[in-house]
């Protein structure tokens, strides 16, 4: 699984943070990004294991730049 953060559409609400913050944090630019992620064509991505609070975090994403993709 994978987790792709589409990070030119980040507002920096950081509320993926508030529900998740095991797996992302705020970035020196004030807006979220994944841990351990990469940046790759302007999208942050990050392997997972399991979703766990992922789906919460991109549920919570009001501009939905957060995919889980399975």
């Amino acid at each position: 699984m994978k987790i792709v953060q589409e990070h030119k559409k980040c507002i920096g609400c950081n509320s993926c943070v508030a529900v998740c913050p095991k797996y992302w944090e705020v970035g020196d630019d004030g807006k979220s990004k994944p841990k351990k992620s990469k940046l790759n064509k302007g999208n942050y991505e990050v392997e997972i294991v399991k979703v766990e609070c992922n789906q919460q975090a991109a549920d919570a994403c009001p501009v939905q730049c957060i995919i889980i993709m399975k």
